[in-house]
């Protein structure tokens, strides 16, 4: 089964939220505090799904607010140079800064990220900065739920939103669940799901579904319940190395397995999994492949040390993709 999109866009994606920094430790198997070198990167989910879809071939975009001084600036033409159309990115005039994550690599199960998130300019795009002659470009506006955790951005997420269902263009929700960024879990559930509620496509895991439905140890078939009650036409919930699965409206399960890979760290993982998802849908590939190229490319990433930079190519993704070797666990649906 395929998913179809408006052919007659320009765009095959924008993305609208947070473009930040990754510091990732360049000396592994040690704690943050005896870590003496980082590695800078662009980071951030829809910037890196954005990323990972140009890499990939799509045209894309990015709406969003970066800061005044050189590290906005390094995230602009970084993402300008891997062929991201950034005229709709903001730089802030008020002195807020550009969002910091810190990465400590102790083991490739213990891995963490320490976040500079206090008063970011991602947070204070504004409503009447999101414009809708860009969005109603677009195939596909990838919103992710990060955004909607301080307001203006959250009002400036809602606006897109809206913007996208008038103008034919499906609204990608990537859960994107960041504790540090919400007041509490009450409120990240009323806004989460109220956004997945109006999308077209909702993609995370099982535990940022289970937050977005206050819920402990939720289940696939309540989820999908649930949303297919509202907007969403496909769902897809990732169970780790334990594969995903795409659910449709129309009744049909897929599911996709994990490939195995050497594990350097646990983050990015997502982040590649939704650009290469997207990008097979897009592309007309069926969903059960679709599943395929998402969990290939979250392979690759994890066995490398940045997240942006260590986005794939169709080739890499293809070849584990043929390659074949799976992680061998229980299904859980």
């Amino acid at each position: 089964m395929k998913y179809e999109f408006n052919t007659e866009k320009t765009y095959d994606i924008i993305a609208v939220g947070r473009a930040c920094i990754d510091l990732n430790a360049t000396e592994f198997n040690r704690p943050m505090e005896e870590t003496m070198t980082f590695s800078k990167y662009v980071g951030g989910s829809p910037a890196n799904i954005a990323i990972g879809s140009s890499k990939l071939g799509l045209k894309a975009g990015f709406i969003g607010k970066i800061s005044d001084d050189q590290h906005g600036r390094f995230i602009e033409q970084y993402m300008r140079g891997v062929g991201i159309d950034t005229s709709n990115m903001v730089v802030d005039k008020e002195g807020h800064k550009t969002g910091l994550a810190f990465t400590e690599i102790k083991s490739p199960e213990e891995c963490s990220i320490l976040m500079y998130r206090q008063d970011v300019a991602d947070l204070y795009l504004a409503p009447e900065e999101v414009n809708e002659e860009y969005i109603k470009q677009a195939k596909i506006l990838l919103v992710s739920g990060t955004a909607l955790s301080k307001s203006p951005s959250r009002e400036a997420v809602l606006k897109a939103v809206s913007l996208a269902k008038r103008n034919d263009v499906k609204v990608v929700f990537e859960l994107d669940y960041r504790p540090y960024s919400w007041n509490s879990p009450e409120e990240t559930a009323v806004y989460c799901s109220l956004v997945a509620e109006q999308a077209d496509v909702v993609i995370g895991t099982r535990d940022e579904y289970d937050v977005m439905e206050s819920k402990e140890d939720g289940k696939n078939e309540d989820t999908i319940s649930y949303l297919f009650n509202h907007s969403p036409e496909l769902v897809v919930i990732k169970h780790g190395v334990e594969g995903s699965y795409a659910y449709t409206k129309s009744g049909e399960t897929f599911r996709g397995r994990a490939y195995k890979t050497n594990v350097l760290k646990t983050f990015g993982a997502g982040d590649s999994y939704a650009s290469a998802f997207l990008y097979a849908l897009i592309s007309g590939k069926e969903i059960e492949t679709a599943l395929k190229y998402g969990g290939a490319s979250a392979s690759i990433v994890v066995s490398k040390h940045s997240s942006s930079e260590a986005m794939p190519t169709v080739e890499e993704i293809e070849q584990l993709i043929a390659e074949g070797s799976y992680i061998e666990v229980g299904v859980t649906n």
